[in-house]
């Protein structure tokens, strides 16, 4: 009798559905050998940023996704575009927090996104990010070392997921009281290059993480020149010599995550300062070497703002809230189930309700949170509900690549990212993850 036809659908849902962590681990393993012998490998894409940052092309921005939620159906919606547009350089990414408040670990994460990739028959390198691993800035101020110790547990967790770029945000540690630049700066930039050399200390052979700074944090005073120049000159100075530091900067220039809502649930519309984006990206290349400069906080933006980001040489911009919207205001979405979410938030987020909001900015503020808890039932929906619901966020999909000049770059793409097969194994104290890397099959 021949082989059973594989059932990828069936894998990655009993991933998703899994309580036990050893349970998703095993199946994260047979997840990512199938993807092996299919071609596909989590990537780096710290080699095509390099060289983007000696000019070696321009003219488009990488998207980064971050997926809150139905993350499969939502990921293979990403690789059809990718591939109707022959595009090789997007990014799955999930921050830290999201971690949390999804129900997503990298385990899971990688893995599912891993399962869509083989679903859509894509080839070739997958990027999976770890979007803000953020510095608490007060944990920091009672324990540095403390700390700095927590995420560098969650970064060798998110790579021996296959999280090969890890965008570190230490930008919390800026302190604006101080009249001095190089100052303000610091305390970001010391705690920068730590993790960074952690991470060189712990990655992949033949694998160079991508990793991402950030002087601006996403909300607070928009970014200059020499806040830029300040960071990256402490930078290099605290990164021990010989060491490979990071591929691109994330800057401010007037977005926050999730935009700012409305008294009745509508967005504020947001100026962003496409000026300051332009003059910074220029610095980051020009001056360090990088691809550039990184937009945070961006789906929530006006439609006809997005061809702003390549026409100012933008390298990557972060986009999350806006999916999770459409899920929530999908037409497809049962009104049953949002009404059991609504209801849990009322109970189980009402300690972050504040004074003088209306229940529609307060759900908006919230309802994120319910995710997690909820996130079987969401995955439980039929098929066709889910189909119907991913459609109309795929056209917005097609829509932003277009917009962001994401086409035909998949040669490039391929020319530029080395493949390794990653085997991960553990010191016999299992503190730290130590990894092998093979070259591709």
């Amino acid at each position: 009798m021949g082989r059973k036809p594989l059932n990828i659908d069936k894998i990655v849902m009993e991933l998703i559905m899994a309580d036990d962590t050893a349970i998703k681990k095993k199946l994260s393993k047979k997840i990512f050998d199938i993807a092996y012998k299919n071609g596909i490998y989590p990537s780096s894409i710290h080699e095509f940023y390099m060289a983007r940052g000696k000019g070696q092309f321009t003219g488009f921005t990488v998207p980064a996704v971050n997926l809150r939620s139905m993350t499969y159906d939502l990921a293979k919606a990403i690789f059809r575009v990718a591939k109707k547009y022959n595009a090789g350089a997007f990014i799955f990414e999930i921050a830290k927090s999201e971690m949390g408040y999804t129900a997503q670990p990298p385990v899971e994460y990688a893995s599912v996104i891993l399962g869509a990739a083989i679903k859509e028959n894509h080839k070739g390198p997958v990027f999976i990010q770890a979007d803000h691993v953020q510095v608490n800035a007060k944990k920091y101020q009672e324990d540095p070392d403390k700390e700095l110790e927590t995420l560098q547990a969650l970064i060798a967790d998110a790579m021996a997921a296959g999280f090969y770029n890890i965008d570190i945000d230490s930008s919390t540690l800026v302190d604006l009281s101080k009249t001095d630049i190089k100052k303000q700066q610091r305390n970001n930039y010391e705690a920068c290059a730590k993790l960074t050399q952690f991470i060189r200390r712990i990655e992949p052979k033949g694998v160079t993480v991508s990793v991402g700074g950030e002087i601006g944090e996403v909300g607070h005073q928009n970014s200059t020149p020499e806040d830029l120049r300040a960071f990256m000159e402490g930078f290099k100075e605290r990164l021990r010599k010989g060491l490979t530091g990071i591929s691109k900067i994330s800057i401010q220039t007037g977005t926050s995550h999730g935009g700012v809502v409305l008294p009745d649930g509508s967005i504020a519309q947001v100026k962003l300062d496409f000026d300051t984006l332009k003059k910074l990206s220029e610095i980051a290349k020009k001056e360090y070497g990088l691809a550039g400069a990184v937009q945070h906080g961006a789906s929530t933006l006006p439609a006809e703002a997005f061809h702003n980001f390549p026409e100012c040489d933008c390298a990557e911009v972060h986009l999350a809230t806006e999916f999770q919207n459409m899920i929530y205001d999908s037409k497809d979405f049962p009104a049953e189930l949002k009404k059991k979410i609504y209801d849990w938030l009322k109970i189980n987020a009402a300690n972050e309700a504040k004074a003088g909001e209306t229940e529609e900015q307060f759900f908006y503020k919230t309802r994120k949170k319910a995710l997690g808890p909820f996130k079987k039932e969401i995955m439980g929906l039929s098929q066709e509900i889910r189909d119907n619901i991913t459609k109309d966020i795929e056209a917005r999909f097609y829509f932003l690549f277009k917009q962001l000049n994401n086409q035909n770059n998949k040669d490039l793409v391929d020319k530029l990212v080395t493949l390794k097969r990653v085997i991960v194994r553990k010191r016999k104290d299992e503190k730290e993850v130590v990894h092998d890397g093979e070259g591709a099959d």
